[in-house]
């Protein structure tokens, strides 16, 4: 059996989903996909089963029954993998904004390094991001150095979503107590990680925005990320974490 397993959540991208399933696919390396659908409008879904008679055995589907968040795709995702006896687990974005071909440097990063948990880091080697307004970059590359201050993890790209983590580190990670959804729920995985002390080990790549289909970042994702590091940082403070 193949013991890597990249999960992708899709909402309305009808745009991407073949694309992006079939970049992934063509690595050399022989990954498998899992799609987990929040019921999008668009037919997503549709198209993910339309593909897994091509590629039978190596692209599953989870559809779910309404918009839940990223965070929870992932949860339920990372039950998935646990279960169905993946070594290796990844998250990636079904926009491109993740080159497929940086799934390879994560995977040796974690196999043949010392990590338990491989960053595909827009920020370790400087600003390497594409097409995003200056703005958002500053965001988010601040939004890192919060999390830096208040946690201590020496992380340069907490917010990162191109990862990847060893087995045992997932079955370490109490996953229904994971509450958060958007950049919130990114860290909050990378900090659970860090407090089990798991190595944590961050690869550079470049990042590029989507060009289609619609954005899911939100005020709303925002406002939870700021207050949602301190609430972590002060539930480990009182081992409740």
């Amino acid at each position: 059996m193949n013991n890597c397993i990249v999960i992708i959540p899709t909402y309305n991208e009808i745009e991407n989903v073949e694309s992006i399933i079939r970049a992934v696919l063509s690595q050399h390396k022989p990954f498998h996909v899992l799609i987990i659908d929040d019921n999008s409008p668009d037919h997503t879904a549709d198209k993910v089963v339309m593909l897994q008679s091509e590629f039978n055995g190596r692209l599953f589907l989870e559809k779910r029954e309404k918009k839940a968040g990223l965070g929870t795709a992932y949860v339920h995702g990372f039950k998935w993998a646990l279960q169905n006896k993946y070594d290796f687990i990844f998250e990636m974005d079904a926009d491109f904004s993740h080159n497929p071909q940086d799934l390879e440097k994560l995977y040796e990063a974690c196999h043949f390094g010392d990590a338990d948990l491989a960053i595909g880091s827009r920020y370790v080697t400087g600003v390497n991001v594409v097409n995003w307004p200056l703005s958002r970059v500053l965001l988010s590359y601040f939004a890192s150095v919060y999390v830096r201050m208040i946690t201590g993890m020496k992380i340069h790209d907490a917010t990162a979503g191109f990862v990847c983590y060893k087995r045992a580190a997932l079955e370490a990670i109490n996953l229904d107590r994971i509450k958060f959804v958007g950049y919130a729920f990114q860290i909050e995985m990378k900090y659970r990680t860090f407090c089990n002390k798991f190595a944590i080990s961050e690869v550079p790549i470049i990042f590029t925005d989507r060009t289609r289909g619609q954005s899911k970042m939100s005020n709303s994702i925002i406002i939870e990320a700021v207050f949602g590091v301190i609430m972590l940082r002060l539930k480990k403070l009182v081992n409740s974490l």
